[in-house]
């Protein structure tokens, strides 16, 4: 009998990150030997076992045969002639297939702290990439969603997935597996992408392979669409923006689904030159008082309509991917205030008591707090992408743009002006 520590453990031990579980492979033993040690199996589907005294879950080798659709058509073999080899064989990413033998079964303790690697692991952790074991990866479709989770987990160290293993994911998306995952899976997935440093890379890598559309169509359909292109760059650097102040998964979620929202970024061009923005104001001032109310009326019309539907697809999104019901009520609620706490200060004493009311804050202060700090959050995102675009503007205009017979300070005054043209020319929020 051998007993290995194999998968994340080792994986993040390489990397120099905390080790939160510990999963053990043992080789060459039968049930029968892991009850008689002690363990408690658990499990239906395939022999896993827990240790008696930490509760770390220890698993017999095993290999795996495709049978049937999604995740769960697998038929299993533990037996002990299969060989550590074999076991590594069928794990997702030779980052995760890599092991370390310990004394024994109740002894954790590394026999040479060696690294078993068939697979490629080492030199992918060097290179910083996450690469598929074999073509086996095309038999799990949840290896999409858990490779663009490990993206987004080591995204801040430099990771990215390779050409040929998003070639695989991409193939699966078309295939259709995806229909075949459970809700739950999906929720537990995307609710732990959700929470890792870089949360905006797994959905931005869903995005890309097409993945969101079998359970959020909605997102999707409007991070798609040519008009709201920039809320999806809006949106994913809010997510970053929350990964680095820890925000709680209801926020994320709430950011998230505050896309299906596009009244809360208040999209418009910028006008391309000072006489438009003049005649506009002109134009605006010789409007009828009474057309300003109907104007009014008919933008508040809109207004509700777009919560409205934004609500419906949260509501799609919260059953077709299992959210959890706290997560979709925050995030209705927040898209439903988004307005009223962009302006807070603006507000009337008679409208911030009414915002108490709608918010039941009078009963949980702490959910008005959360909802104000993503209202922030929302905002310093909208700000970061216009300084983005002016930054863009002042390195696309060069001396090549400007009158070469300038000289001195005219110099600086062209390129100036030249860089202000630019970006007023950039459809900004």
């Amino acid at each position: 009998m051998q007993v290995y520590l194999v998968g994340g453990a080792v994986r993040d031990q390489l990397l120099g990150r905390p080790i939160k579980d510990k999963d053990f492979v043992v080789v060459g033993a039968t049930v029968a030997d892991m009850l008689a040690a002690g363990f408690q199996q658990v499990g239906a589907d395939f022999p896993v076992f827990l240790h008696p005294v930490s509760r770390e879950e220890y698993a017999l080798a095993r290999t795996e045969r495709k049978q049937g659709l999604g995740y769960q058509g697998f038929s299993v073999h533990a037996s002990p002639d299969v060989t550590l080899r074999e076991d590594l064989q069928r794990r997702d990413l030779t980052v995760n297939a890599m092991a370390i033998e310990v004394k024994s079964l109740t002894d954790d303790t590394p026999i040479t702290g060696k690294v078993v690697d068939y697979y490629g692991g080492l030199q992918d952790i060097k290179i910083k990439t996450l690469r598929h074991v074999s073509s086996a990866f095309s038999e799990d479709p949840l290896r999409v969603l858990r490779t663009a989770r490990f993206y987004g987990r080591y995204y801040d160290l430099g990771f990215s997935i390779a050409d040929e293993t998003l070639l695989l994911m991409r193939q699966l998306v078309s295939s259709g597996e995806l229909a075949h995952l459970s809700s739950e899976r999906i929720w537990q997935e995307s609710s732990r992408a959700m929470m890792q440093v870089s949360p905006q890379v797994y959905w931005q890598q869903l995005f890309e392979i097409g993945a969101l559309t079998e359970y959020f169509a909605p997102l999707h359909q409007v991070w798609s669409h040519a008009q709201y292109g920039q809320i999806r760059e809006i949106v994913q650097t809010a997510l970053y923006f929350a990964g680095q102040m820890q925000l709680n998964l209801s926020q994320r979620w709430a950011l998230l689904m505050a896309s299906l929202n596009t009244d809360s970024f208040a999209l418009k061009p910028t006008n391309s030159n000072s006489d438009n923005i003049e005649s506009d104001n002109t134009a605006s001032n010789d409007i009828a008082s009474n057309d300003i109310a109907s104007n009014d009326i008919a933008a508040d019309n809109t207004a509700s309509n777009n919560i409205a539907t934004a609500v419906k697809g949260i509501n799609e999104i919260g059953n077709s991917a299992k959210v959890p019901k706290a997560q979709t009520q925050f995030a209705t609620l927040f898209v439903q205030q988004a307005q009223k706490l962009s302006i807070i200060d603006q507000l009337s004493a008679a409208e911030k008591i009414d915002l108490i009311q709608a918010c039941s804050a009078h009963k949980a202060p702490d959910k008005l707090s959360q909802l104000l700090v993503i209202s922030h959050v929302l905002k310093l995102a909208i700000q970061h992408r216009q300084m983005m675009l002016a930054l863009n503007s002042f390195h696309a205009i060069g001396m090549d743009d400007i009158d070469q017979n300038l000289k001195g300070p005219a110099i600086g005054e062209a390129l100036r002006q030249r860089r202000i043209e630019h970006l007023q020319a950039q459809p900004v929020l």
